[in-house]
Formats: structure tokens, C-alpha cells, sequence
């Protein structure tokens, strides 16, 4: 799913691991699985987007698209999140998500075996925030931010991280962005 900067690191024969850094779970370990292109964003891009959107998110409605490691997805619902959404289409993501919401105890977070692309274009359901991270250089950002703009909330927000430049497409601005190794992020919102 998501390839992002280096390899995740492995301890040992351990299973890859991502931490929680903030909200009600802040500082639990996640595992998932080894997969090519399976990264989760970095706990310092994390931070970035969190202080962006103002660390809580309580009550938010969130979609993670191209869930992974479910790294956005789960940082959402520990800091307060109402429902979010996951998709992903790998078995052994999608195992390895089931585990760790067990894990967390995280009721609102509902995970759903989909092609994103296709879930998307097949839902009528509304978000205030959504997570777009594909794999690293598919291209298939712009296809989903094509699509987008009909499946926010007034006011809703996309944050975007891909291997180019983020340019906001029709229906949005680009209210923060930075860049962390050959990874672009973005903050977009509905106009």
C-alpha cells in the first residue's frame, strides 16, 4: 500500500510496527504486515498533519482510502474520531487491520475489503476528512481527487501524499503542504 521514504525497520524477525502519537492511544505499537509498498506515513509527517488539524478530531467523520497499515486511520480514532472508515483490498492488511482494532477497542473504525477507486465511485456517504496516501509513484491520487469533492462535508479537508508535487484539482485549495524525503504532502479543502 503505502510506499513511502526507507523500508520499515525489523527487529529481529519482528513484524513491521507503526506508534500511535497522540489522542487516547498515544504510544501503542501496531504491527502489519510485510507488503510491497506497505509503509505507513512517518510519525514526523503524522505530527505535521495532526498539528494542522488541530490534534482533536472530535466527532469527525474520516475515510482512509488505501488504508495499509491503517496507521491515518487509527491516529484518527485516537484522537477522537466518530467513524472511520477503512479501505483496503490486501488479505493480510486487512487481517492485520482487524487485529489492531481488536487490539485498540476502537469502535468507530469499520474496515471494508474494496478496491478504493472502486468503493468510492460506487458510495454516496459523506466525510469531514479524508486520507489519500496510495502506493508510492501509482498515480491513482488524481483519479480519486477527481472524484472527491462530492464525498466531503462542507468545510471537509483531503490530506494528500504522493511521490509528485500536490496540485489541488477543481473544488479545492491547498491550504498547507510540505515535502518529507521524495514523499509530497498536502492539506486540501473544499472550497
Amino acid at each position: 500500500m503505502r510506499a513511502k521514504h526507507a523500508a520499515p525497520r525489523r527487529a529481529h524477525g519482528a513484524s513491521n510496527r507503526v506508534r500511535i502519537i497522540g489522542g487516547q492511544y498515544r504510544r501503542r505499537l501496531l504491527e502489519f504486515p510485510d507488503g510491497a509498498g506497505l509503509r505507513p506515513t512517518p510519525d514526523r509527517v503524522r505530527e505535521t498533519l495532526f498539528n494542522w488539524l488541530g490534534q482533536d478530531l472530535p466527532g469527525w467523520t474520516c475515510l482512509d482510502l488505501f488504508a495499509g497499515s491503517g496507521a491515518l486511520g487509527f491516529e484518527a480514532a485516537s484522537r477522537g474520531a466518530a467513524r472511520v472508515v477503512m479501505i483496503e483490498r490486501d488479505a493480510r492488511a486487512l487481517a492485520a487491520l482487524e487485529k489492531n482494532r481488536t487490539l485498540l477497542a476502537t469502535i468507530p473504525v469499520e474496515i471494508v475489503r474494496a478496491d478504493a477507486l472502486a468503493w468510492l465511485a460506487n458510495t454516496r456517504e459523506t466525510f469531514d476528512l479524508v486520507f489519500v496516501d496510495p502506493p508510492f509513484d501509482s498515480g491513482q491520487a488524481g483519479p480519486v481527487l477527481a472524484d472527491l469533492v462530492r464525498h466531503l462535508n462542507a468545510g471537509g479537508q483531503v490530506y494528500v501524499e504522493q511521490a509528485t508535487d500536490v496540485i489541488a484539482p477543481p473544488g479545492f485549495i491547498i491550504h498547507r503542504s510540505g515535502r518529507a524525503g521524495r514523499s509530497h504532502f498536502a492539506l486540501l479543502v473544499k472550497e
